[in-house]
Parts: structure tokens; C-alpha cells; sequence
């Protein structure tokens, strides 16, 4: 009973936080057939300006304590290989280090844009 409990809480949590907007125009037809297009204008809605405010100095601190688990690379934008890097522990550890090497020497960038602070 509390595993299923457990189940419900983590399913509806999930659910409530995959909520969101489209960051691109969308068209809904109203009760009146009326089709409204609706643009949301967010500052944050293109990966360039996502980008922007990154930290060189914050990216080597999360490859420093986190790099196993790739925890930078979410933090820059690049999502697939922050994947690949939790399931492969950082590639048993030599990912995490060759990232290391990229950020110091301002290799490893954020996606679609630099960092804002270098070091």
C-alpha cells in the first residue's frame, strides 16, 4: 500500500512539473471558432540567450565535485551527453577528466553561446 502511495506522489509530482509552455507560437481554436494565435515572449526561450549567464568558474566547480555524474554538462546546455555521462559514471571517470581539461582551457563552451564570467 505504501509503495503504491509512493508511486502516485512520484507520478503526480512528475506530471505537475512537466507542465509548461510551448516557447513557440501556438494556435487554439476559442468556443466561438475563433483561432488565437499566442506568442510568449521569455527572454530565455532561445538557446543562445539561455546561454547567456553561464559561468566558466561555476562549470569547473560542478566538473570538479560532480564530473562522474555529469551534472556540467546539463548546466551547459548539452543534455544528451549529460545523460550518457550519468549512466557511464563519466565514462568510469576519464570523460569527467578530459572535461576538466576543455573548461579550464575555455574549450568547452556553452551550447550556442560563451560563457559570460571566465576565469
Amino acid at each position: 500500500m505504501k509503495l503504491k502511495l509512493l508511486f502516485s506522489m512520484i507520478a503526480l509530482l512528475m506530471i505537475s512539473i512537466t507542465a509548461t509552455y510551448a516557447s513557440f507560437p501556438v494556435q487554439r481554436t476559442t468556443t466561438d471558432n475563433v483561432t488565437v494565435v499566442e506568442e510568449e515572449n521569455d527572454e530565455l526561450s532561445s538557446p543562445a540567450a539561455a546561454a547567456s549567464g553561464k559561468s566558466q568558474l561555476i562549470a569547473l566547480l560542478l566538473v570538479i565535485f560532480v564530473g562522474g555524474i555529469g551534472i556540467h554538462r546539463f548546466y551547459l546546455g548539452y543534455t544528451w551527453q549529460g545523460i550518457v555521462q550519468l549512466l557511464t559514471l563519466g565514462g568510469c571517470g576519464i570523460w569527467a577528466l578530459i572535461d576538466l581539461i576543455r573548461i579550464i582551457t575555455g574549450d568547452l563552451q556553452p551550447k550556442d553561446g560563451k560563457y559570460s564570467k571566465t576565469l
